[in-house]
């Protein structure tokens, strides 16, 4: 076997995490929109006037939502250039894996957590049944937190975070781990021999 063909394959292990990723992710907000689907005699309405199911106190509960756009439901007017923009999204995360040097872990870890994230949401959009009003499928959103206030203005003022899902867990970790990767130092690449 030529040491081209080993590289390739060695690449294409990079992906191997990521349909797990998906299939995580598409299983936890079936099996939690089944649930609370389930358990109406469970629900109560928060301050907010959302029906939830409480898991830890108050602060941590299961919400069945869906989202058009993106956090906060940015984007969703646009909705033709949101779903396009992550399906470049996607593309051009996966070329960054594939091109990413072999002693760039942590990089590349991050690279999978966002691409696994991405296709999971992606997902909801493209093969989901869209609502009446609108041309792709909307993401589904299931875990509902309420932090504490850092003031009495902003969008957390209620101490409310905007529901989310694995995917979008997936997605911040791997924003995390990339933020991270860039302060490391990186090494220098190796002299080329002379012929």
């Amino acid at each position: 076997m030529t040491a081209a063909a080993d590289g390739g394959r060695a690449r294409w292990r990079r992906f191997i995490p990521i349909p797990l990723i998906v299939a995580l992710d598409l299983w936890s907000k079936h099996a939690a929109f089944a649930y609370l689907e389930s358990r109406p005699d469970a629900l109560v309405y928060d301050v907010c006037g959302h029906e939830r199911v409480p898991v830890v106190g108050e602060w941590l509960a299961l919400m069945r939502a869906t989202n058009p756009g993106m956090a906060f439901t940015l984007l969703e007017d646009v909705p033709w250039l949101l779903v396009s923009g992550r399906v470049a999204a996607v593309g051009l995360i996966g070329w960054l894996l594939w091109r990413a040097h072999a002693d760039q872990k942590l990089f590349r870890i991050a690279l999978v957590c966002v691409l696994g994230g991405a296709l999971g949401n992606l997902h909801d959009n493209l093969l989901l049944p869209a609502p009446p009003d609108h041309p792709f499928g909307e993401v589904r959103d299931f875990v509902d937190v309420y932090i504490k206030s850092f003031g009495s203005h902003g969008p957390f003022s209620n101490g409310h975070f905007p529901t989310f899902n694995v995917a979008d867990s997936f997605i911040t970790v791997g924003a995390v781990l990339m933020l991270i990767a860039s302060f490391r130092p990186q090494r220098a690449p190796e002299p080329v021999a002379a012929p």
